[in-house]
């Protein structure tokens, strides 16, 4: 055996010494899929990397460039597109996506510019017939090609058979819409890896959003994400989450250049407090404040049955079926339907898994600024197939300086917190990052792997 995988197997072995996830898949009452028992245990290195990767401006120009203009990215739910007409505009640093359906149900993606004087043609979303462009009137239909402006007789130069709008990669998977500006980008199920054999079994197709709160927080939003990637966190930062999250011993996999996941057990008390936590302070904390468990319909405190797991998965299963056609006792595992379990897919797509509604995320540049960034919060939720689908919920948007808090009434004032608490770091570290004196960031081997896995799928664009 060579040094490096022996160094490699000495890395990983060090973990919390106590149970770990799939220990307690090992306590589940049905069949486990396969998709959980993924367990890569991989090493990355060790190595500091410099703290310009989140400040520079010149590395943030380089990403525009290298980035943005050729990967996948999450530009909305196709229900936010679903009618002919139907269009949104999809903003990415300085590039704009206009997203429609053709009236004959065709999606297309088009370069958000007129190809007379530049103005955008759309912004938001809406419905149109056409693609009009208010400034001079040039418009073209829905398909792309070139309808016609005022006053044509002074464009004799202009040939309509190649006055179409450039066009942009368009493909969907699980009911999201997804864009590539690559004219050779390869095909999205190619670059999506394990991810749609790990989601066929939670159908997220069969979601509509229940929540999309949108905010403008004050830094990097590669810093901004990395703190949804990891677990880590949340021992300083979450402190009321301790009692019914085993955040010390999370899963972390990679899986190739772009996707890695965080699972996050619940309704075990923490590890390393669990002298100050039993399983009842599990069961009442989590049906005090989490997000991750269904609505009971009753206030009155909820006794233990034999472990705070078997009660919580009780409550979820019973209060989820109703939103879903197949049978969940006998099928969902415990883990399914209350962990904490989170994708990437890179760069900036993060899907939640499992049968109760799920949150989503998606972090972006706030337009040029390499200082701030725009971070999307979806919560999908399932409905049983035949019924009508309910209406996507509005976008609520927070600027800078209003906190989560603001939206605690779509949010929940639990999730309102927890989120208030992260967004109170941000600003701060990108401010101490820009103070540095040591120049680099220091992560762990295993639970900030994914953000190393992250930065080096990063590289390879960037030094492509």
């Amino acid at each position: 055996m060579n040094e490096k995988v022996k160094l490699t197997e000495e890395q990983i072995k060090a973990r919390n010494p106590s149970y770990g996830f799939q220990d307690l898949l090992d306590l589940e009452d049905v069949d486990v899929p396969p998709a959980l028992r993924e367990n890569t245990n991989t090493y990355l290195g060790s190595e500091d990397l410099p703290l310009d990767r989140w400040t520079s401006r010149e590395f943030f120009d380089l990403e525009v460039q290298k980035l943005w203009t050729r990967t996948w990215q999450m530009a909305c739910r196709e229900s936010q597109v679903a009618k002919p007409g139907d269009y949104l505009v999809y903003d990415i640093a300085n590039f704009s996506i206009l997203i429609t359906r053709t009236e004959e149900g065709e999606l297309k993606a088009y370069h958000n510019s007129c190809l007379h004087r530049g103005r955008a043609l759309k912004r938001g979303a809406g419905s149109s017939p056409e693609l009009r462009c208010p400034y001079h009137g040039f418009t073209w239909a829905l398909s792309g090609e070139f309808k016609g402006a005022p006053c044509e007789w002074d464009f004799p130069h202009i040939d309509k058979g190649e006055f179409s709008l450039p066009e942009v990669k368009v493909d969907t998977w699980a009911g999201w819409v997804l864009i590539n500006m690559d004219e050779n980008a390869q095909p999205l199920e190619e670059y999506m890896g394990i991810l749609p054999e790990h989601f066929e079994r939670w159908n997220h197709e069969q979601r509509y959003i229940s929540m999309h709160v949108q905010k403008v927080i004050g830094a990097n939003w590669k810093a901004v994400l990395e703190a949804f990637i990891e677990s880590y966190h949340a021992i300083a930062t979450h402190p009321q989450i301790m009692s019914y999250q085993g955040i010390d011993n999370s899963q972390y996999d990679v899986w190739g250049d772009n996707v890695s996941r965080t699972i996050t057990p619940s309704a075990i008390v923490n590890p390393s407090h669990e002298d100050q936590y039993d399983e009842q302070d599990s069961v009442n904390t989590m049906l005090g404040t989490s997000v991750l468990v269904g609505e009971t319909g009753d206030d009155s405190e909820t006794a233990v049955k034999s472990r705070a797991r078997d009660t919580i998965a009780g409550i979820n299963s019973e209060a989820f079926q109703p939103m879903h056609s197949e049978t969940l006792e006998g099928y969902a595992t415990k883990s399914e339907l209350m962990d904490s379990t989170l994708y990437l897919l890179f760069p900036n797509f993060a899907p939640w898994a499992g049968f109760g509604p799920v949150l989503t995320y998606r972090h972006r540049p706030n337009g040029d600024d390499h200082n701030s960034c725009i971070m999307d919060i979806f919560f999908l939720n399932p409905f049983p197939e035949g019924e009508e689908r309910p209406d996507d919920a509005p976008t609520v948007r927070l600027e800078i300086d209003e906190p989560f808090s603001k939206a605690a009434d779509v949010m929940g004032e639990g999730l309102a917190r927890i989120f208030d608490q992260d967004a109170s770091n941000l600003p701060q570290v990108q401010k101490g990052m820009k103070a540095s004196k040591k120049g680099t960031v220091t992560l762990a081997n295993y639970q900030e792997v994914r953000i190393r896995h992250f930065h080096q799928t990063l590289d390879k664009y960037l030094n492509a």
